[in-house]
């Protein structure tokens, strides 16, 4: 009779892919947060860039105070949507239409990190998300150049 731990019949292989599991589970892991990383900054300057522009067109202070609610709202959109990181933050303001029946436009970019983790943080730059918006300043509103008419 020949003894049973005699030669490889019955093996089962297995033990040494266990490592490559676990690393393509944190790789999915990591894809996966950094997926929604991008989605979030998306909704986030998107509603960045409308709020600077309804802030900049509702202002009837001039064009200056106009320019620091624009990036002031702007700003606290993004604080508000859980973006902690502001230095990751671009807002462009075109002022040039500040007057009656004038467009105003607000265009932010944010800097989404390459490898998003919840607690720590991000590492480098992987894409930017960009979103602009745009705002009529009313025609009938008091306080705003009154010598150009474009209404």
């Amino acid at each position: 009779m020949s003894s049973p731990l005699r030669g490889d019949a019955g093996q089962v292989a297995g033990i040494e892919v266990l490592p490559f599991g676990f690393a393509i589970l944190i790789v999915g892991s990591l894809l996966l947060f950094n997926a929604w990383a991008a989605v979030d900054a998306k909704f986030a300057v998107v509603a960045a860039a409308r709020e600077g522009a309804r802030a900049a067109a509702e202002s009837v202070d001039g064009v200056d105070l106009a320019e620091s609610r624009a990036l002031a709202a702007a700003t606290a959109a993004v604080r508000t949507q859980g973006l902690g990181s502001v230095e990751r933050l671009n807002i462009e303001l075109d002022m040039s239409g500040y007057a009656r029946c004038g467009r105003v436009s607000v265009t932010v970019h944010y800097d989404v990190p390459a490898i998003a983790l919840p607690i720590i943080g991000g590492f480098s730059d992987a894409l930017v998300m960009s979103a602009t918006h745009s705002e009529i300043v009313d025609g009938y509103r008091g306080g705003i150049d009154t010598t150009s008419s474009r209404c």
